[in-house]
This record gives C-alpha cells, structure tokens and sequence, in this order.
C-alpha cells in the first residue's frame, strides 16, 4: 500500500492541493537524503524545523508515510504532557492515516495483537508514567530487537531534554526516552519544533543534537515573523502601547470592527487574544478591563463609540473579504454588543476553556502560559501583547506568540505591544532567518546569537560547562597561536599595507585568514570561522574590517595585544567585524619566529553562542 500517496490523495480530496505539494515536497526530501540510507543497525537523530503554526503536523505525517513506504513498521509520535493535546493528536491520526493500527496510550494490547502486520503508530504524551508503560511494553514484546524505531518527537524542546544536566543526573522523562530509543535494535529520532534554540545548542555527545535538519517553508497565505517582524522597519499592523490612551478600548474597537466585517461576510470566527504576565491576578483585571470597555462600546452605542469605530474601519483593508459599508459593519458591531454575543474568556491553570468555546462568534481571551505550544486560535486578528520579562528566553516567546498562522486576513491584523518588547521579537525573528539560511546553505554547525539581555532558551538544558559565548565588542586573540603556513599568510596580506589605518574586506577573505591559523583551547579558531558563516549565510557578501601591522614588537602574555591606537580604532567600529592582524617580529617569547597573531572583534551587543564536546572556558 503506499502509505503517502494515499496520504496526499486525503490532503488533496480535501481541497488542499498546495498544502499536499509541499508535504509531498518535504517527506521525499527527508525520504531521499536521509531515510533511504539508514543502516537498520544505528540509532539516528534529525530535526525537522518550520515556523510556529506553520503545518509541523500535516508534514510530520507525510515523513511518516514515507518511512512506512521505506518499510519502517513502528512509530511513536510524542506530543507534551497535555490530556486534550495527545486526544487531539490521536484523533487526527486516525482521521488523516489510512493502512496503520493507530494505538493510544492504553492500547498496548492492540499493539500485540497487531504482531507488526499493518505499521503501527503510537501516540502518547511525554508523562513519565506513560512512557515507563510503554518502555516495557515495547521492550517486552520483542519487536524492536530486529525491527527499527522510529520517534517522531513534537515539539522536541519540550521536556525532552535532560534538566538536570548541570547536576550530573538525568531527568525523568529524557531518561525514559534514551531507554525507548536505545533498547531498539536501531532508530530514527525526529525532533519537530519551530523553536530549535536549545536542541542546536546540545552537544553530541549528549545524544540529543541533531545529526541532520531539514527545513520546510510555509505556504503562501501563511503570516509569520516577517510579517509582523520585518527588518529595518515597523510592520503596518503593529500599534505602539506607548501612544495609545487607552490601550484596552483601542483593542475592543478593534476587534469588534474586525468581528463586524468577518461575521457579516459569512466568516465563521474571529478572535482577539489578550496576553499579559503569568500570574492570574493579572489576567482577571485585564478582563475588567475588556468587559469595561465593551460596557463604554454599548452605552455609547450611537454616539462616541460609532466615530471611534470609524477610526479603526478607514484603516482596515480586508484582503479576503469584500469590505462592508461602514454602516454595515457598524450595525453588526452594534448587534454583537446590543445581544452580548462577544465572549471575554479567561484561559490559565485556575479557569479551564475548550477550543470549542472560541471556535465560532466574536471571542476575546485572556491568559497567561496556557497560550503557549498546542494552543491555536482561528481567526484570530487582534493580539494585546502586555506579557513581558526580566529574563525573557527566545523559544519561550517565540512559542507564546500565538499570532502566526494561515487563516488571518493581513488586511485586519493589528498587535498592540510596547516598543522594546516589539524590538525583542524583531530580534528574535533575524535569529530565526539566520537559523533557516544557515540550514539552507548547508552549514554543518548551526549558529545562534542574541542581542544581550536575550537568552536563547532556559538555562537548565545547556550544559554549563560545554556552552559558552562569544561577546560582539570584545577583543578575542589566541594566547599561543599558531601559523600553518606564513608564507600564504604574506600573500594573502601582502597587499594591504601598515600605514592605512584599516581596509573594507569581504568575510570570506577574513574566513581565508583563519584557515591558517592554528591555536590552543583558549582561541577557538572553528567557533571564529562559524560565526563568519553565520553572518554569510545571510549576507553573501558581507563586509568587515582589516586591519593589518607588521613588525610587532609585542611580548607574548602581557595581556594587551593591541597598541593603544588599534584598539581605539577597532572600538569606533561597532556594526561590523573587526580583524586585525599583527606580524610579531618573534623576539618576546614567540619562539624566536615570526608569525601572525589575530585579534577578532564582532558586532556590538550581539552574543554569539557555540557548543564543544570538550569542556571551555570563555576567553
């Protein structure tokens, strides 16, 4: 039976022909480059990556009906220790694959009685008594000593990875699935996330750093970070809390000139999502404050509130609507309120709401950390963004962001957030395009960076003493450098001379550089040259700054390789890359040799991080 086409036939019968290319698209990628080859002996791990919301699941089941085509006969699907979440899971499975015995997390005599006829898939959430359940189950059937394993692990950054990494123990749940994966005769670990911060920034000897990543895009009517985060400039949806009066009746006037055009169009739903802090006090005043500002809508229903809304409905621009007569928008706006038909919903760990309870009308919800990974929201076109940090962490912000999607109309999109937490997500979205074009060019070690003050994930899964960072506007040089060859090191600087004070160069030259230079563990030449491709890969031609001198006279170990001019120079350079080398004369404990020695500086307030098997030290 072959497992995907009859996967993209389902997708396609259900007029989504576009979504099945590029399914198709990406699991005879996967399939080709990396599951034709597996060896049936080896235990693999891979990445699967594409942007939050974007359709992980639809393309982590075609990887799947690939595999079976390849003829892998068992998979376990992971989804987060989430009741409704893995029943979500489980239900789609069994809706969308044909040809398998689907198994749920009580199901493992279906799973014996199915003796591996048809391929089997298991869907369980990543519960420390699930997964001690079906670590015997597996192991005591004997299937998997001569059959491969093949783990599909959703949102892989989540619990998976070992928290007590930096107190020489193992978590619970990391350890059950090392057990799962490793008492298999062989397996294929696919990690699948939009947020791969932490898994990059794992070692490989950890076992859970991804020998492959593949990229998939999202389709064309999806709006994501370059929508709402684009460089150089302020996206048109967005509104600055900073300028806004009042920004809770700015939101409901919104909203209800967005639910107007949408309901009175035929559309199904539209929702606006209130997300303030994690502590519920928090939540319960921002919904009086909402339900406060619908009461202001209802009693000035014919005065003050209509000019108001005609504010907002001369800045709309439907894109998949024909858009209404202001009058018509208002009189649905005006009957949504009159019939109190717009529901304010509080979602966090006290109040519990089901998706069925914004799945149509007009709906605003409120809540905290419940809002964040599983959690989507149709039609959702307003976003009030209070939620802020002292220590904000890039994948958590990234995955609280629930304003990605494919159903919103671009045209009635609008964030209201304050401007340094629109900046932070600015931030984070260039990582993220760094991320995919390092992916996209090949790059055998992905780099991450961050403005400072932004961590890249939590702290508690990144071995403290194998990741460390290099710092944009500090001075890195090798403390006992080395030169493969100084004569292609003259010629490749020969034409610079000492009496410019520095020179514009393309990276790739200064890459050339570092080909040639050999250094202790205290310079780490690779992680130099990495960070170089980092900045490649989205610019091609990037340029930096040179800066060469010769005949040095500088006593190796004083601590201050840079003349006072140099160093004055290098720091009044502070968006580029700053290299500058200097031809020691050799006389002042260099070995009596001459040789070149490199000072690098990156990008100002940048913090660049990397990873080693071996233990560092940041210098």
């Amino acid at each position: 039976m072959p497992y995907l086409k009859t996967y993209l036939k389902t997708i396609t019968d259900r007029g989504n022909p576009c979504l099945a290319e590029s399914i198709s698209g990406t699991a005879e990628d996967v399939g080709g480059k990396y599951l034709k080859t597996f060896s049936f002996t080896d235990h693999e791990i891979g990445l699967l990556f594409g942007n939050v919301q974007s359709g992980k699941t639809g393309q982590m089941f075609g990887v799947i009906c690939k595999a079976a085509d390849l003829g892998f006969p068992v998979f376990l699907i992971l989804t987060t220790d989430n009741i409704v979440l893995q029943q979500q899971t489980l239900d789609r499975v069994k809706a969308d694959l044909d040809g398998f015995c689907i198994c749920g997390e009580n199901d493992g005599g279906l799973f014996q009685e199915n003796n591996l006829l048809e391929p089997t898939i298991i869907v369980l959430k990543k519960n420390v008594r699930i997964l001690k359940l079906w670590a015997g189950i597996l192991n005591s059937t004997g299937f998997m000593k001569g059959n491969p394993l093949f783990i599909i692990d959703d949102e892989a950054d989540a619990a998976s990875l070992n928290t007590l990494i930096n107190k020489n123990h193992q978590s619970s749940i990391n350890r059950y699935l090392d057990s799962i994966k490793n008492e298999s005769s062989s397996s294929i670990y696919l990690q699948v996330t939009g947020t791969p911060q932490a898994i990059f920034l794992q070692t490989l000897n950890s076992g859970w750093h991804p020998y492959f990543t593949y990229y998939f895009q999202p389709g064309a009517a999806y709006l994501g970070g370059d929508f709402f985060f684009p460089k150089n400039h302020k996206a048109d949806c967005i509104s600055y809390l900073e300028r806004i009066a009042n920004p809770a009746l700015s939101v409901v006037l919104h909203h209800l000139c967005v639910s107007g055009q949408i309901l009175a169009s035929g559309g199904k739903v539209c929702n606006c999502l209130v997300h303030p802090s994690v502590r519920q006090n928090v939540h319960e005043k921002h919904a009086r404050e909402i339900s406060e500002a619908l009461v202001w809508c209802k009693e000035h229903a014919t005065t003050n509130f209509k000019d108001k809304l005609r504010e907002v409905y001369d800045v709309i621009d439907p894109q998949k609507y024909a858009k209404l007569s202001f009058e018509g928008a208002y009189s649905t706006a005006v009957g949504l309120l009159e019939s109190d038909q717009i529901k304010v919903l509080v979602m966090n760990g006290k109040t519990e709401v089901s998706s069925e309870e914004y799945s149509t009308g007009s709906n605003i919800v409120v809540g905290g950390n419940t809002l964040g990974r599983g959690v989507t929201f149709p039609g959702l076109q307003t976003i009030y963004y209070t939620r802020s940090s002292k220590k904000p962490q890039a994948d958590t912000m990234w995955q609280h962001s629930r304003m990605f999607g494919y159903d919103r109309d671009p045209g009635m999109m609008r964030v209201f957030i304050d401007e340094p937490l629109y900046k932070l997500f600015s931030d984070i979205n260039a990582t993220n395009n760094s991320i995919i074009a390092q992916i996209e060019n090949g790059a055998e070690k992905i780099k991450i960076y961050y403005p400072e003050g932004l961590n890249p994930t939590r702290p508690n899964v990144l071995d403290k003493k194998k990741v460390f960072t290099l710092s944009g506007g500090t001075n890195y040089y090798p403390f006992d450098p080395d030169n493969d060859s100084i004569d292609e090191l003259d010629e490749l600087l020969k034409v610079f001379d000492d009496k410019t004070p520095s020179f514009q160069v393309n990276l790739r030259l200064m890459k050339e550089v570092f080909r040639h230079i050999t250094s202790a563990e205290d310079f780490k030449v690779d992680s130099v040259v990495s960070v170089l491709d980092t900045i490649l890969a989205e610019k091609p031609a990037a340029q930096g700054v040179l800066i060469v001198r010769r005949n040095r006279d500088v006593a190796k170990g004083t601590g201050a390789l840079l003349s006072p001019n140099d160093w004055n120079l290098g720091a009044s350079i502070t968006d580029k890359v700053v290299l500058t080398m200097y031809k020691m004369t050799g006389t002042k404990g260099w070995g009596g040799r001459q040789l070149w020695v490199p000072n690098i500086k990156l990008p100002n307030d940048i913090v660049y991080y990397d990873i080693s098997d071996e233990e560092v030290t940041e210098g």
